[in-house]
């Protein structure tokens, strides 16, 4: 099944308020398996980008001036979208945003069941934690070391890796795909060692007699002997 991993940058808290989308970030999953493949842009707002937005993700006017608008790229995104379920945190925020966009343009826009918010699912699985990306990450060891600071791809990425973490995704790499398959089988392994000698038979004269008359006498009707 094909998923996609979706975070958002943007100049504020809410598309009403006249904010703007100014990066979306998004990353494949593949039968909960990332696929090395992604989408990312960075996006002209058409307005300014007030300070308190810019300490968190340090995008600044002067960086998204020649940035694309939204509506060249976004066939090009929905394109990337396909019909796959999209996978986001705190999923009300990102789509809201990705929606208010779509409907400048008339585009339809993408339904709320259409999402998978790990947020959700966090709080179903460990009732009473902390929510943001940072605390879930830290509590299954995600590596927190590549983000100074907000970054739609590098949070979508982060938010794929919390994702297969909750619904227990990364269990499908012990099905063992070809690589791993393969690199096992090209493992370096010792070689097997041959006995010097034969093992003697366990069975002595008498009971290898045994053996031939009872396979004669009582199976001589038995499968092996049809011709």
């Amino acid at each position: 099944m094909r998923e996609i991993v979706v975070d958002t940058e943007t100049t504020g808290l809410d598309p009403t308020d006249g904010h703007r989308l100014i990066e979306i970030g998004c990353v494949e999953l593949f039968d909960h398996v990332p696929t090395g493949q992604i989408f990312q842009r960075y996006l002209n707002p058409q307005r300014s980008v007030p300070r308190d937005s810019q300490r968190i993700h340090g995008l600044t006017d002067e960086f998204l001036n020649d940035k694309p608008f939204f509506s060249s790229i976004a066939e090009e995104l929905l394109a990337f979208f396909g019909d796959a379920p999209l996978v986001m945190h705190n999923a009300s925020f990102d789509l809201k945003f990705v929606n208010a966009e779509l409907q400048r343009l008339s585009l339809p826009a993408i339904p709320a069941a259409r999402t998978i918010d790990t947020i959700e699912i966090a709080k179903t699985r460990i009732p009473g934690a902390r929510y943001s990306l940072d605390e879930l990450c830290k509590r299954f060891s995600i590596d927190l070391s590549g983000r100074t600071k907000h970054g739609a791809l590098v949070d979508a990425e982060l938010t794929a890796l919390l994702y297969l973490e909750l619904v227990g995704g990364r269990q499908t790499r012990l099905r063992l795909a070809p690589r791993d398959s393969e690199r096992i089988a090209q493992a370096d392994r010792p070689p097997a060692r041959m006995r010097p000698h034969e093992l003697p038979p366990r069975l002595n004269p008498a009971e290898a007699a045994a053996h031939v008359f009872f396979v004669a006498h009582e199976l001589g009707n038995a499968i092996w002997n049809w011709q």
